[in-house]
């Protein structure tokens, strides 16, 4: 997969403002492309923010990023995944929702001794 160009600050507020509402459960889901945008704008982000191969997040079917240092998986099912939907993503990323409560409700699965690190990089940004 060829990398990605990096991610602004501006680029991420833009994408998340324009589906807040959503997130904060104030309005009707917006359209798909707002979805995406805000959700790879800020899995993108987290890649960044915490570069390395050791854990995958996926929220399908927008996008997969490796993040946090650590052994580098190449090859079939890594061993370190976090995996949830566009909207949970965007209540973690945001701060409206806490990482780890809505890994012990189930909303985010994580597998792999690492997957949890995730926790330690998110909120990106609030929109409280």
């Amino acid at each position: 997969m060829p990398p990605h160009k990096e991610v602004s600050p501006a680029e991420v507020r833009d994408a998340v403002l324009a589906v807040a509402e959503w997130i904060k459960g104030e309005a009707d889901k917006p359209a798909r492309a707002q979805i995406a945008a805000a959700v790879r704008t800020t899995a993108r982000t987290l890649g960044q923010n915490a570069p390395g191969s050791s854990v995958e997040v996926r929220v399908p079917p927008f996008v997969a990023v490796q993040c946090i240092v650590g052994p580098r998986h190449t090859r079939g099912t890594p061993p370190n995944v976090v995996e949830t939907d566009a909207l949970t993503w965007l209540q973690v990323v945001t701060g409206t929702r806490d990482f780890d409560e809505a890994l012990a409700d189930g909303s985010i699965d994580a597998s792999g001794s690492r997957a949890a690190e995730v926790g330690r990089w998110l909120p990106l940004l609030s929109i409280r």
